[in-house]
């Protein structure tokens, strides 16, 4: 199975103007203050069915972040895929979620251990994130939202699971965890993790395998 896994560009939360175009009369600060919080959304959609899932993160998206919305999708919709035992993840070369960032690559040892999957990284080399099918969506919430007043976390949160994708609504949800940058593991943690990794011979930056141990 096959999930396209981004973050989108940070959202300012307040009554700033998003030079949108909207029906109804909308009245926006003149000026660009502080905004009252800086989101992150941070989706998953699986392109053979379009469906698209979305948690909101009040803090910079970290590699726990990211593997925690990865993790948290799959708790919930496993049940649905019984035969599934492949997950290959379509990400952009990120620096939070990049092969060779210590702290996600051990998270996703960690999930195809506990998931008992087998785990496939597949990255998109830098100034090709637009074919990540994700993408897309991202454009599609942004037109969706552009103009109107997200002076809220509950409005940020409202028109996100308003938006549609191919018809569909998609499942929004805020995470309330606050997550603390520059997570990493020693040398010594982070050789038994590359140990577990399946590199490609000639393109070991871009894709990676990782198998599960049965328990």
């Amino acid at each position: 199975m096959r999930i396209s896994v981004d973050a989108k560009a940070a959202v300012k939360v307040g009554e700033l103007s998003r030079n949108g175009l909207t029906r109804k009369l909308v009245e926006a600060l003149d000026h660009d203050f502080r905004p009252d919080a800086v989101v992150i959304p941070v989706g998953i959609l699986v392109p053979k069915t379009s469906e698209l899932w979305i948690d909101i993160v009040k803090s910079p998206v970290t590699a726990d972040a990211i593997a925690d919305v990865v993790e948290g999708w799959w708790r919930v919709n496993h049940p649905r895929f019984p035969g599934v035992d492949w997950l290959v993840l379509d990400q952009d070369n990120g620096p939070e979620n990049n092969s060779h960032r210590t702290q996600f690559m051990a998270r996703m040892v960690q999930f195809a251990d506990t998931a008992r999957l087998h785990v496939e990284l597949a990255y998109y080399p830098p100034y090709h994130s637009k074919y990540n099918p994700i993408e897309r969506c991202w454009a599609a919430l942004e037109h969706y939202w552009n103009g109107d007043l997200l002076d809220s976390l509950d409005a940020v949160v409202g028109f996100a699971a308003n938006m549609t994708w191919k018809g569909m609504h998609p499942v929004v949800q805020f995470i309330h965890r606050v997550y603390n940058k520059g997570v990493t593991l020693a040398d010594a943690a982070m050789r038994n993790v590359e140990a577990r990794l399946e590199r490609h011979p000639t393109l070991g930056r871009w894709f990676v395998n990782i198998d599960f141990i049965p328990s």
